[in-house]
Formats: structure tokens, C-alpha cells, sequence
């Protein structure tokens, strides 16, 4: 965002399709988007893409909303572990399929605080 040079709005929507470390295999609204997206250029940015569910999902979710374009972007992206066929536009880093916890990503809500990215110990 501080590289962005023009007007935007931020919203935050927040989906979940962890228990503990592993996939539910279902996603779960928590928070969602309450504008009207029709006619928007979106730009989706996620913590990290592993089976695709949660992207795919919500991509999904948008489409129906008739955007002008959508961006994808995600911090971390587990080529391994893909599950679903999304399309990521922009990726920071491939990792290897592990938990990882620090840098904004959680286990059960802990460890978003950590100033790094660390495999969390089994």
C-alpha cells in the first residue's frame, strides 16, 4: 500500500478453512465484504495459498459480484500442496508444504506477531 500511488479503499474480509494444522475441507466466512463490487478493479491479497480452496472459493464469490478485474497476490504460495486450480498473479515466495507460522500468518490465532516466518515444530 505504500507503494500505491492513487486513490483506493481497503477492505478486509476474513475466511477460514484451518482446524489446527490441517484443512477442514470447507470454508468458512468469518468476516466479509459488505460494498458493492460491480464494476471495481479488485485486488485480492492473501497470507499464503496452499490447497487453493480458500482462493478459489472466494474468487469464485467475487466473479458473481461482476468486478471489472481481479488481481490475485499472495505473500506465500505452497506449490505442493494445490489442490485447486487458482491462478496467482503475483507471488512473494514458493515454500516447501509446511506449517509456518510469524509475519501475520497464525496457528489457532497465536504467532501472527512473530517478526519472521518459522516452521512450526510437530
Amino acid at each position: 500500500m505504500r507503494a500505491f500511488n492513487g486513490d483506493c479503499e481497503v477492505g478486509f474480509v476474513k475466511l477460514s478453512s484451518y482446524a489446527g494444522t490441517r484443512s477442514s475441507g470447507s470454508v468458512q466466512t468469518v468476516m466479509g465484504l459488505e460494498k458493492d463490487l460491480r464494476d471495481r478493479h479488485l485486488i485480492v491479497v492473501e497470507d499464503i495459498v496452499d490447497t487453493g480452496r480458500t482462493l478459489h472459493f472466494f474468487l469464485d464469490h467475487l466473479r458473481q459480484q461482476n468486478p471489472a478485474s481481479i488481481c490475485t497476490v499472495t505473500f506465500l504460495r505452497k506449490p505442493e500442496a494445490a489442490e485447486f486450480p487458482v491462478a496467482v498473479d503475483y507471488v512473494g515466495f514458493d515454500i516447501e508444504n509446511r506449517f509456518v507460522v510469524g509475519y501475520g500468518l497464525d496457528y489457532e490465532g497465536l504467532g501472527r506477531n512473530l517478526p519472521g516466518v518459522y516452521q512450526l515444530r510437530e
